[in-house]
């Protein structure tokens, strides 16, 4: 057992008191062995389902992410160093960085599949302050646990970092964000109770509202990257006195998107927070923007 890595920072999207959380280790992985000097793309059964891991290294066993916020050439996780709260924080660096919180999963030769990995879907793409990153299904891979087998940055939100803006997800076999069950809650905004999603960030689990939009499943590239869907699978945990109207959507490229009442939701991924007497809370700001001519809208409950 370990608690989530003290070098996260509590992020100001965080709208609720932040609480531990430990993950088990109950998993184990053989590595693919190859000639080449490309680092390894493996897979592992994980506790959301089958999930790619690094197959060779020092971080071999280990889970790989994605963060919504890269896209294309853009990327949301980078080497900046930044101060947060009057400590540093860089999102991203080399393998093996010791300052980085996601370090990137670079390799120095054609990255190679391993078995149950589609070599199609491997990449690579060179970075300044990283070198050759791995990518898949054109998703730029990064390292974040020390025990293999045990994911702990699933549902980790960023929403006020910067600029990383985005959240983070377990990549499938298909090159797909693997969703977790996860737990739907309420937020408070402006006095109105609306639909919330319980996510993780450096401090532990906060609560961000979520958010329907008139276009459906139709938020995909770049209105993703602003609004990213809130992945997922299974039946949602529902917070006391919340009756039970979620249920799951499949999308264009296959992935599973969360439903409250039938509308698909999303996380804003530059969600802001107010300070008052009370506390911290969020601002709910991505309330009435539109993307694609279709608005983003919070979820009355």
């Amino acid at each position: 057992m370990r608690l989530l890595q003290a070098s996260k920072w509590l992020s100001g999207g965080a709208c609720l008191v932040a609480v531990a959380l430990a993950v088990g280790n109950s998993f184990t992985v053989t590595a693919a062995s190859a000639a080449s000097t490309g680092s390894v793309v493996a897979t592992l059964d994980g506790p959301f389902g089958p999930m790619l891991v690094a197959g060779s290294g020092p971080s071999a066993g280990t889970a790989l992410y994605m963060i919504t916020s890269d896209y294309g050439m853009t990327f949301g996780c980078t080497t900046t160093k930044q101060s947060i709260v009057g400590s540093s924080y860089r999102c991203t660096g080399p393998s093996n960085s010791t300052t980085a919180d996601w370090p990137a999963y670079t390799t120095t030769g054609a990255p190679v599949a391993g078995p149950g990995v589609n070599k199609s879907l491997l990449g690579e793409v060179k970075r300044a302050g990283v070198g050759e990153q791995v990518t898949y299904n054109g998703h730029p891979l990064y390292l974040f646990d020390q025990i293999p087998g045990a994911p702990s940055g699933e549902n980790w939100d960023e929403p006020t970092l910067p600029a990383d803006h985005g959240t983070w997800w377990l990549v499938s076999p298909r090159g797909l964000p693997v969703g977790s069950e996860g737990v739907l809650s309420t937020v408070t905004i402006n006095g109105h109770r609306d639909l919330g999603a319980d996510l993780i960030d450096g401090g532990g689990v906060v609560v961000v509202p979520v958010y329907s939009y008139s276009g459906g499943t139709a938020c995909t590239g770049e209105c993703a990257v602003e609004f990213p869907p809130l992945y997922a699978q299974g039946r949602a945990g529902l917070a006391p006195g919340l009756a039970n109207r979620a249920s799951l959507v499949r999308r264009a490229d296959g992935s599973l998107q969360r439903t409250w009442a039938g509308k698909a939701l999303y996380v804003y991924g530059d969600e802001g927070i107010a300070l008052s007497a009370t506390g911290i809370s969020c601002k709910g700001n991505g309330n009435g923007l539109k993307v694609s001519g279709h608005s983003f809208s919070l979820v009355s409950v």
